[in-house]
């Protein structure tokens, strides 16, 4: 059975869709019938019942489903094992990340990448966590770096990174020279936060519930979809907001925004390799998770071992 069609077969059977499988393997909507009219020819059999409205999966597709994708995946593997031989390290690698390790975590690990590999061409999605996992389910991408844990069969999830969400605020926004606020001092300032489906939204919402508190319970005045214009906000003075502390180091050397860490409680997270359950990362999807990992891991031992009252919140 010919590879490229049984891939179309897995993805019109996944999608239940011609359309939205031939938007998957960027082919042509004919592209994807003919590959199906040749495999049912091929294998004697009705794969698919096609009505004007919907597309239902025959008896006889479900039992191929198990086997394609065995056969897929052992292709891939075997292409995989080959290329790993001949030490080729070229290729493609198309990513996604939410957008506070997009913006401010991932160039330091792309840097090191592209000095290791200089041939590997490099994709990067750039959205909310949510929307990166929608991605990689629909395979537009080969691997997430996503901000929040997800509880989905499809996706599997590997921290890499621990960090730290801290508050933010203008310099003279709140009186003192502490760098630790209480959760009433929360309750009572306007708040600036992400939008609904972000990495950190989430985060932060665990731990208001956690705090005891609900969005009632707190003056959310603006929800923004970037980061950016966060910082600007809150430098403005209308408000102050959570932030992961990676996302602010500039501001700070220039006095621009003030760090916060919350009383009695530090919001905490990790960050997030995100693929696809039983599928088989490209070579060079490898190298590039290899490279996070090895700096992830110098990063968190560097931290781990700096002296008390070194860190700059």
């Amino acid at each position: 059975m010919n590879y490229e069609r049984l891939k179309t077969f897995i993805a019109v059977a996944e999608k239940n869709s011609f359309s939205e499988a031939a938007k998957m393997l960027y082919v042509t909507q004919p592209t994807i019938t003919s590959q199906i009219k040749a495999l049912e020819e091929e294998l004697n059999t009705k794969l698919f019942e096609r009505t004007t409205k919907k597309v239902e999966i025959t008896q006889s597709a479900k039992i191929l489903l198990k086997y394609a994708r065995e056969i897929v995946r052992m292709n891939d593997s075997a292409r995989k094992e080959m290329t790993q031989m001949e030490s080729k390290t070229y290729g493609e690698l198309g990513m996604g990340c939410s957008l506070t390790i997009g913006e401010y975590i991932l160039p330091e690990f792309l840097k090191a990448f592209k000095e290791a590999y200089p041939l590997i061409q490099i994709q990067v999605k750039i959205a909310n966590s949510h929307q990166v996992i929608s991605a990689i389910k629909d395979q537009f991408i080969d691997v997430g770096l996503i901000e929040t844990p997800v509880e989905d069969s499809q996706i599997n999830l590997e921290p890499f990174l621990e960090d730290e969400i801290v508050l933010i605020a203008a310099p003279d926004y709140f009186s003192g020279d502490d760098v630790h606020i209480s959760m009433e001092q929360v309750r009572q300032s306007p708040l600036i936060f992400r939008e609904e489906g972000s990495g950190t939204r989430s985060v932060v919402n665990y731990y208001m519930k956690k705090a005891g508190l609900t969005n009632d319970d707190l003056q959310i005045v603006m929800e923004l979809g970037s980061t950016e214009a966060i910082k600007a906000v809150v430098e403005s003075g209308l408000g102050v907001s959570f932030i992961s502390k990676s996302a602010i180091k500039k501001e700070q050397e220039l006095g621009l925004l003030k760090a916060y860490s919350i009383t009695d409680m530090a919001l905490k997270r990790h960050f997030y390799i995100a693929s696809r359950q039983h599928h088989v990362l490209k070579l060079s999807t490898e190298h590039f998770l290899e490279t996070l990992q090895a700096i992830a891991t110098r990063k968190e031992t560097f931290v781990a071992e700096e002296p008390a009252g070194q860190h700059n919140f």
